[in-house]
């Protein structure tokens, strides 16, 4: 088994139930963790709903008209952790609302940067994790996938898992029926979660070796600062 040592995942868990530990889709950010965990790989899981999370792309949104948010606190977990993992259900084929929010506030920490100038999410990998009972896996991974990859995190190949079953109102995964859990057994989404999670775990053990991306032609304070940009040589000046 490879040591992952030193790294460390947040799983972030958009489901729409109230309360966390009864969310199919924890059920599956699980299978991953666990691969992580048993790698050497610190873990934590948060459940969204578990806080009050304002819609918003402000850093605080109670400077903004709301009475309280709790995103400064758990934005302090996302900026320390190297890998994020964000799991929804889907509902009419796209990601939660709660899912959505999450997106928009981690939008709303994009103007921060990191010592090299660089968007605060460079050097840091992104994955998801979809469950549901009708169709759109690929459609809410595109989504989230792009929305993480503009912000900076780096996506490794095949990024996303996820469990539908059959389409339309049945059991969700990890259901029982028959005294089995429902998708357990389930090859398409043993598959793509193993492979998810390892990918995930060898680029940002890349990344962190490498000490993150070279600040060559992607400093945003030289832009800011007024330097010219060479396309063809990529240096600052004044």
């Amino acid at each position: 088994m490879s040591d992952f040592v030193g790294l460390n995942a947040l799983f972030i868990n958009t489901s729409l139930k109230r309360e966390g530990g009864q969310s199919h889709t924890r059920l599956l950010m699980e299978a991953s963790a666990s691969i992580m965990e048993k790698n050497g790989v610190a873990v934590e899981h948060v459940h969204m709903l578990d806080h009050q999370v304002p819609p918003g792309v402000y850093p605080d949104m109670s400077e903004h008209g709301w009475d309280r948010d709790d995103w400064p606190k758990l934005w302090k977990k996302v900026l320390a952790a190297r890998i994020l993992v964000i799991g929804t259900p889907l509902w009419l084929g796209e990601e939660s609302s709660v899912c959505r929010v999450l997106i928009e506030r981690l939008y709303g920490m994009s103007g921060e940067l990191n010592d090299k100038g660089q968007s605060i999410y460079y050097g840091k990998v992104g994955g998801c994790v979809i469950t549901g009972n009708e169709d759109g896996i690929k459609h809410a991974a595109m989504t989230i996938g792009y929305a993480l990859s503009h912000l900076g995190y780096t996506i490794p190949p095949q990024a996303d898992c996820g469990w539908i079953g059959e389409a339309g109102p049945g059991p969700s995964y990890g259901d029982e029926v028959d005294g089995a859990r429902v998708g357990f057994d389930n090859d398409f989404t043993r598959r793509n979660t193993t492979i998810m999670t390892w990918n995930l775990m060898h680029l940002a053990k890349m990344l962190q070796d490498a000490g993150g991306y070279p600040d060559k032609g992607n400093n945003r304070r030289a832009f800011e600062a007024g330097c010219r940009f060479d396309y063809e040589n990529p240096d600052y000046r004044s």
